[in-house]
């Protein structure tokens, strides 16, 4: 019961509206969709019917600004520019999707960074996929877990939405950090921890050990694609 009421409260959170920076009337859920984490909305409705629904996010308008916000795999180290996940992402949802990836950065960085490009470039949505460097580096990885955290915060209080791609350990078996799931549970967010692992785990969609190819990027680009159709998003 103490984890359903820490994630409703978490869920009412993710619903504050910046006043400055959205417009007046624009509305923001958040949820889930196929093979995505997401916390359960309605959760006090669920106990007293027995059920709950997810809570799913808001359409984007045609005219929609997505924001790609990472490191090297969303800056598309391994490929050329034009073959980069948000480069191959903008032609399949039909919309502008701004690549802000920055190769090598780590979440303490992304932190400090991520503030100036919601004020600039105001989008509707953001697509976060960071911390990769952190567990290369062997930084703490609770510290890793703490900026994604703030950056889920940042990111909502701007008015924008947000998904989130979990990265892997390295490893035999691949699979997402456990912090990214421990992230999308608590704070509602959709989410896919295995496509990353999936390519990484696959030669033939890698450029060197820990980088896509041209052929991993599309197909990373078709998984978020399914991801925003399975919350609703597209």
């Amino acid at each position: 019961m103490r984890q359903w009421a820490r994630t409703f409260a978490a869920g009412l959170r993710g619903r504050q509206v910046n006043r400055v920076l959205v417009p007046l009337g624009k509305r923001r859920a958040d949820g889930g969709g196929r093979r995505i984490r997401f916390a359960v909305g309605g959760v006090l409705l669920g106990l007293l019917l027995g059920c709950g629904s997810p809570a799913t996010l808001t359409p984007l308008p045609p005219d929609g600004i997505v924001l790609a916000f990472g490191n090297s795999l969303t800056f598309g180290t391994g490929a050329k520019p034009d073959e980069s996940y948000p480069s191959e992402l903008s032609r399949l949802i039909g919309r502008e999707v701004i690549n802000a990836g920055v190769p090598g950065e780590v979440t303490a960085g992304g932190l400090r960074r991520l503030p100036g490009l919601l004020d600039s470039m105001a989008p509707d949505l953001v697509i976060l996929c960071h911390g990769g460097n952190d567990i290369l580096k062997k930084l703490d990885l609770a510290v890793a877990e703490a900026n994604i955290r703030e950056m889920v915060a940042l990111i909502r209080a701007s008015g924008a939405q947000v998904v989130m791609l979990g990265v892997p350990r390295p490893g035999i078996f691949l699979s997402a950090a456990d912090h990214y799931s421990r992230i999308a549970d608590d704070l509602g967010i959709p989410f896919d921890g295995d496509v990353v692992a999936d390519l990484l785990g696959d030669n033939q969609y890698k450029s060197d050990a820990i980088h896509p190819n041209a052929a991993g990027y599309a197909r990373l680009a078709k998984a978020v694609e399914a991801l925003l159709v399975g919350a609703g998003a597209i």
